[in-house]
């Protein structure tokens, strides 16, 4: 018989922390005790398994002796108790941004480097959603041909700021549908409805924001490729829960479209669609990431050239599109995946 697991949901009324508890029942992990928390008690607030419970106020003592913590809340609850649980023994699993970038910290996507995790690692962030969408699709490409610089161009969901922005959209659509003032801007720095805004957190002096800052650190650090170029430019759409990349990349060799598509299609995680589109409304819901439209960016040559190597259909540039659900495979499921990885490498014992 499967151990029964006794696992903490810190954040459980967010929409983070409620997926987590959907993929967590949808997968048939096997939990004995499922304990949600959260800022303030509650009576009833959240479901699992076909019955409300209730949630209580997260501190140190209420979260200790849990073999599995999931942080699905903002990061100072993860700075506050992580490090304690982890000295205690407990696994964490968080999805702030807090520790991703820590020296001797696995940062995992399981269909991308499973390798990473060890035993003895005991803390594991979850990759900021965006970067997971892109490294999924990007590591085929990465062991069949390399890398030599990616470019990014996203688009975001209003998810990606959790409920709140879920509710803000709403709350603008439904002013624009009905003639009325939109209430003026709280999550993002402008209004979304019928809009797109390419700024996602602070810029720095160079002009990049935190959001583009984070997918080139994480890209690298997931793709072990440490010197590899990745700019990014982050967008927030009218969307709700899926994010889009247009995808720009050079590899360190020439390779064709065939070769590439090859390896797409026998990719982890990914769903490679050879003809036609797939849009942020399609995958919503689904747990893997979907790309198209891949193709050979057209070569640059003076019009009286006659043959080159690209003639043969050969190239190091190549374009593509990706779109994944950011509440699930961009957070929940990457999360609970990375659960089922520490038990099939029997570190849970």
């Amino acid at each position: 018989m499967a151990k029964q697991l006794n696992v903490a949901v810190v954040g459980a009324t967010g929409a983070v922390g409620e997926t987590i508890l959907r993929v967590l029942e949808e997968r048939h992990v096997a939990i004995g005790e499922l304990a949600p928390f959260g800022s303030r008690a509650r009576a009833g607030a959240v479901r699992f398994r076909g019955e409300m419970l209730d949630v209580r106020a997260a501190d140190a003592e209420s979260l200790r002796g849990y073999e599995i913590v999931f942080f699905a809340s903002g990061e100072d609850s993860s700075e506050r108790y992580a490090p304690a649980l982890v000295e205690s023994g407990a696994f964490v699993i968080d999805n702030s941004s807090t520790f991703r970038m820590s020296e001797g910290v696995p940062l995992v996507i399981p269909e991308v480097n499973p390798e990473s995790v060890q035993a003895g690692h005991r803390l594991f962030p979850v990759a900021n959603c965006t970067a997971i969408v892109l490294c999924t699709a990007l590591r085929p490409i990465r062991d069949v041909a390399g890398l030599r610089s990616v470019r990014v161009a996203t688009y975001q969901a209003a998810s990606g700021a959790g409920r709140a922005g879920l509710d803000e959209l709403l709350s603008d659509e439904r002013a624009v549908l009905l003639g009325q003032e939109e209430p003026p801007p709280a999550i993002f720095p402008q209004h979304l409805a019928h809009n797109v805004i390419p700024q996602i957190g602070s810029f720095d002096e160079s002009g990049y924001s935190g959001e583009e800052r984070k997918i080139a650190e994480e890209t690298r650090k997931m793709l072990s490729l440490p010197e590899l170029f990745v700019s990014a430019t982050t967008v927030r759409v009218p969307v709700r829960t899926a994010h889009s990349e247009v995808v720009f990349l050079e590899t360190e060799r020439e390779t064709t479209v065939d070769e590439l598509t090859a390896a797409l299609e026998g990719g982890s995680g990914i769903a490679f669609h050879r003809e036609g589109i797939v849009t942020p409304r399609q995958v919503e819901g689904t747990d893997v990431v979907h790309v198209a439209r891949l193709r050979a960016e057209p070569p640059v040559r003076p019009s009286h050239s006659t043959t080159t190597d690209r003639d043969e259909g050969t190239t190091r540039h190549f374009t593509f599109w990706c779109v994944g659900d950011q509440l699930r495979k961009g957070a929940a499921t990457n999360a609970v995946q990375i659960l089922e990885l520490l038990l099939a490498k029997g570190f849970v014992a």
